[in-house]
């Protein structure tokens, strides 16, 4: 039965202002763990935006199921497009099922093998770079294995160092940007202080780099087994290019030069601050929790035996991997996600009008009380499987849901896992005091002041390996 009244609103909200203060603020992931207590669906109010947040699982999933209704739209997108083209994460549904189809061969199985070696080399370089003492910048770091590995596999070749500046330089002011900046009005956002004319101006020259990038190789016609050779494998004739812009519908079987530009754009963005921050909040949880650490030690040094963890290790790496799978449902990199409802539809028994703004929120459904046991606790064993009950698999949804769940999931996990378990292998991690740290909720979820003491584990002795291109079972020390 469809409910005749209003959602209900968030209790707090400032006149004017409404919960901005608090969504940009530290006090935003106080207000979202409050939200469930106030319904399913719950108002709120950023300035002359006002938007429901989605609380219950259930009704995220369905949302997302139906993103013909609940679209990518608004100024949120309309900014991402701006920025990065109207590629796979940001395109509208019309042009979402074509771009899906053309991107997915660059994530085939048979392209793991290579990605899986470079992600391994990247992460033990970044992890032997260190000295037994250091304190070191955790979320820095981490940018440098992801940047480093997406680099690799994208463009195979290493790119020129200046490009290379470039591009992180880039994406950091893109990224480190406030969650204010997608989401107010046009009319708005040139404000001084919201720096959108420097962010404009960042997307602009790492896609004319990447657009510079596909040019070149598209006369070289050679698969690297990089991300580039399978976007290209499926673009169009050479030197094709066509304006940014929506392609016509399903109509077209290739990418043109500048959709290829757009999706690389989109893949940096994806795979490098996201997994970073993944990894950062990951080591912070060890730190803090150093009998977990001291398990995660035990694993590695049976698996590994102090060299860098490969892909073929994966199955024999369980706490590993269930560690990364805590630090997403703590710590979602997606942590509040807009969508714009273009036809009136029903959602919770609550009418939504063509033209209002919905949020999903990864984080808020993570953190809901009735759905895991003491969600603020850091937990990596409840995912064991042997464990019951199990955490309510629905309730999880770090990488979305749906036709738009995130292409590049297995991707971001398999190289969190594996850096994760290279630099157990060599490093224990301690707090610094008097450095407070704290969730910084801007375009993701990322730590500020996150820095960590790292000391040589004593017993670890170096031994890197070459790749082994079978399965691995665990070796004994």
């Amino acid at each position: 039965m469809t409910k005749t009244n209003t959602v209900p609103q968030a209790p707090g909200g400032l006149p004017v202002v409404g919960h901005a203060p608090r969504l940009l603020r530290n006090g935003a992931l106080e207000l979202l763990r409050s939200l469930p207590a106030h319904g399913d669906l719950v108002g709120v109010r950023l300035g002359p935006l006002s938007g429901t947040v989605v609380c219950d699982p259930e009704l995220t999933r369905e949302m997302l199921r139906h993103d013909h209704i609940f679209d990518k739209g608004g100024p949120f997108f309309g900014l991402a497009r701006e920025l990065a083209g109207a590629n796979l994460a940001t395109c509208p549904h019309e042009q979402h099922r074509r771009q899906r189809r053309l991107v997915q061969p660059a994530f085939a199985r048979d392209r793991f093998p290579a990605y899986g070696r470079v992600m391994s080399r990247r992460a033990s370089a970044v992890a032997g770079d260190w000295h037994s003492g250091q304190v070191v910048d955790v979320l820095s770091d981490m940018q440098r294995i992801t940047m480093s590995t997406l680099m690799e596999t994208m463009f195979a070749e290493e790119l020129p160092l200046p490009v290379q500046r470039r591009a992180i330089a880039d994406l950091s002011m893109i990224f480190g940007g406030s969650f204010l900046h997608g989401i107010v009005p046009n009319r708005l956002a040139w404000l001084p202080g919201l720096r959108k004319r420097l962010i404009v101006q960042a997307g602009e020259r790492l896609r004319g780099d990447l657009t510079a990038i596909v040019r070149g190789r598209r006369t070289d016609g050679t698969d690297h087994g990089d991300l580039l050779s399978a976007l290209l494998s499926s673009g169009g004739k050479p030197g094709a290019a066509a304006p940014h812009g929506p392609p016509c519908g399903d109509a077209g079987d290739s990418f043109t030069e500048a959709e290829i530009a757009d999706q690389a754009m989109a893949l940096l963005g994806a795979g490098t601050d996201t997994t970073a921050a993944t990894l950062a909040w990951a080591l912070h949880l060890l730190a803090q929790h150093p009998g977990v650490q001291g398990r995660l030690h035990t694993e590695v040094d049976e698996v590994l035996s102090g060299g860098p963890a490969h892909l073929q290790h994966l199955p024999y790496l369980p706490l590993t991997a269930r560690i990364v799978t805590e630090t997403l449902r703590l710590f979602p990199p997606a942590w509040l996600v807009p969508r714009v409802v273009v036809a009136d539809t029903v959602l919770g028994g609550y009418r939504m009008p063509a033209g209002a703004t919905v949020f999903y929120s990864p984080y808020v459904v993570h953190h809901r009380g009735d759905l895991f046991e003491h969600p603020q606790r850091f937990d990596p064993d409840r995912w064991d499987d042997s464990r019951r009950p199990q955490p309510p698999r629905q309730a999880y949804l770090p990488f979305g849901a749906g036709a738009r769940r995130c292409i590049g999931d297995q991707f971001a996990v398999r190289e969190a896992v594996l850096a994760l378990a290279t630099i157990a292998a060599r490093w224990h991690l301690h707090p610094v005091a008097g450095r407070p740290v704290t969730a910084y909720p801007g375009l993701e979820l990322r730590p500020r002041g996150l820095w960590l003491r790292v000391t040589a584990r004593p017993d670890h002795t170096p031994k890197p390996t070459p790749s082994p291109e079978g399965p691995v079972p665990p070796r004994r020390r």
